[in-house]
C-alpha cells in the first residue's frame, strides 16, 4: 500500500495556501450548550469555490508534469470537486472537462463553467458520471483528477487537519463528512500522525452510507442506490485506495437521516449566519449523536454551495419540523364574524397568521359548517400545542394538517 507521509502533508499544506482562504475555527456557543461539549466549526464553506475540494484538486494538479496538464484534465463530480478542479486548472492554464450528473443543481453547473471548464452532463448519479469520465480520459489522453479515490487528492484534503491541530492542539474529536472517503482519509491519517489520541468520526447520510457498509463487511461494498438530499456525499462505492486508511484511522461512523439535515440548516443559519449545503451539514447534525461530554469537538463544514431553490425548500421544511410554522384546520359556522373571532383568539396567544384558506364547499349544506385552514407562525412545539388546545376549548375542532412533501411523520 502506497504510504501517505507527513512530508507530503507538509508540502501540500504550503501548496494549497496559494488557493485557499484561511478558515479559522469558529467557537459555537449554541452547539456547545446543546451538546455539553466545546464545539468548534471549521468553515470550509467559506472557501472561494465554496468548499474544501479546491485543496485536493490544486495539490493533485500541482504534482502533474507540464505535459500532462497541457493534454487536459478531466473529472466527474456532483459540484464541489468540479469547481475545485475547474478553478485550479484555470490557475495552471490547463483545459478541464467536467462530467456532472444530470441532476446537478444549475448553480453548480454554471459556477463550474464560470471558471472556464467544459461541462458535460451525463448519468443520474455520480458513479455513472465517473465511468463516462474515465472513458473520455482514455479516448482523449486526459489526466483523471478523481474526486476522492486518489492519494494525492486525499493528501490535499488532509491539510484541513494540519490547520485544525495548529489552532486547537488539544482537540479531542474531529467530525468529518464522508462521500467517497477522500477528505476523511486525509484528515484521519494526518490527525493520527500528529496526535494518535484524537478521535476521528466519519459522518455519512443514512441513504448513502457506503463506507459504513464497507467497514461492517470488511471489504468494499457497492450500494444499490444512493438516495439522499446530501448530493455531495451521494456515493454508492467508496474509494478502494482509501479504504485501508479509513479502516485503520477512523474510530466510528455516524449516519444521519435527511430530516436531521433540514433542522441543522436552520440551527447553523440562525445561530452563526452561515449557509452550508446538505453534505456540509452532516457534521452539524452528528453533534447530537456523539454520546460524549466535556470534549473539544471540531465539525468540518465541508461546503456551502446550495442553490436558492433548494435553500428555500430546506428553510420551509425546517420551520415545519421545528413547529415554527404549522397549518391547522378549524370548522366554523357559516355566518358573519366567525373569522374575526378566530383571528382575535390567535392574536391573544401572540401567534402570527401567515395564510388563510376559507373553504365554503366543505359541507353540502352551506348553512352548516365551513372549513378554515390557518397557517401560523409559532414559537415552537409548546406554543403550537397551546394554540391547538385553545381552539379546541373554543369549540372549533382543530386538526393539524400535515403539509404535503415534508419529511415529518
Amino acid at each position: 500500500m502506497e504510504m501517505l507521509t507527513l512530508e507530503k502533508f507538509e508540502e501540500a499544506s504550503e501548496v494549497v495556501k496559494k488557493v485557499t482562504t484561511e478558515t479559522k475555527l469558529v467557537y459555537s456557543e449554541y452547539f456547545s450548550k446543546q451538546t455539553g461539549n466545546r464545539v468548534f466549526l471549521k468553515p470550509e464553506n467559506m472557501q472561494y469555490t465554496g468548499a474544501y475540494k479546491v485543496r485536493g484538486a490544486y495539490y493533485k494538479i500541482s504534482t502533474l508534469s507540464p505535459e500532462a496538464r497541457e493534454k487536459g484534465l478531466i473529472t466527474a463530480s456532483a459540484g464541489n470537486h468540479a469547481q475545485g478542479v475547474a478553478y485550479a486548472a484555470q490557475i495552471f492554464g490547463a483545459k478541464a472537462t467536467i462530467v456532472m450528473p444530470t441532476v446537478t443543481p444549475l448553480m453548480k453547473v454554471n459556477r463550474t463553467r464560470s471558471y472556464g471548464a467544459e461541462v458535460e452532463l451525463y448519468g443520474d448519479v455520480y458513479d455513472e458520471s465517473c465511468e463516462h469520465a474515465y472513458a473520455l480520459a482514455e479516448e482523449n489522453g486526459y489526466t483523471m483528477i478523481h474526486p476522492f479515490n486518489d492519494l494525492d487528492v486525499a493528501t490535499g484534503q488532509g491539510t484541513i487537519a494540519m490547520e485544525i491541530i495548529k489552532e486547537l492542539p488539544t482537540v479531542d474529536y474531529i467530525l468529518v463528512p464522508i462521500g467517497g472517503g477522500g477528505l476523511c482519509t486525509g484528515v484521519s491519517v494526518l490527525a493520527k500522525m500528529l496526535n494518535p489520541k484524537i478521535k476521528i468520526i466519519g459522518v455519512e447520510p443514512e441513504g448513502a452510507a457506503c463506507m459504513k457498509a464497507s467497514l461492517e463487511a470488511g471489504h468494499i461494498v457497492t450500494l444499490p442506490s444512493a438516495k439522499t438530499i446530501a448530493d455531495g456525499t451521494a456515493v454508492k462505492t467508496p474509494g478502494d485506495m482509501l479504504f485501508p486508511y479509513i479502516q485503520e484511522n477512523v474510530d466510528d461512523i455516524i449516519t444521519i437521516k435527511d430530516e436531521e439535515l433540514i433542522v441543522a440548516f436552520l440551527d447553523l443559519m440562525e445561530n452563526h449566519k452561515m449557509v452550508a449545503e446538505n453534505s456540509g451539514l452532516l457534521t452539524i447534525a452528528a453533534l447530537r449523536h456523539m454520546g460524549v461530554q466535556n470534549k473539544k469537538v471540531v465539525s468540518i463544514i465541508s461546503g456551502g454551495n446550495m442553490d436558492v431553490i433548494t435553500m428555500s425548500s430546506v428553510v420551509q421544511h425546517g420551520l415545519f419540523a421545528r413547529s415554527r410554522i404549522f397549518t391547522v384546520s378549524v370548522l366554523l359556522p357559516d355566518k358573519p364574524g366567525q373569522l374575526v373571532n378566530v383571528a382575535s383568539l390567535i392574536a391573544k396567544k401572540n401567534a402570527n397568521v401567515i395564510r388563510l384558506d376559507h373553504n365554503q364547499f366543505f359541507s353540502i349544506n352551506r348553512n352548516d359548517l365551513v372549513e378554515l385552514r390557518i397557517t401560523l407562525e409559532a414559537e415552537g412545539p409548546e406554543h403550537k400545542q397551546e394554540l391547538v388546545e385553545m381552539l379546541e376549548k373554543e369549540g372549533y375542532r382543530p386538526k393539524v394538517v400535515q403539509p404535503k412533501g415534508t419529511y415529518l411523520s
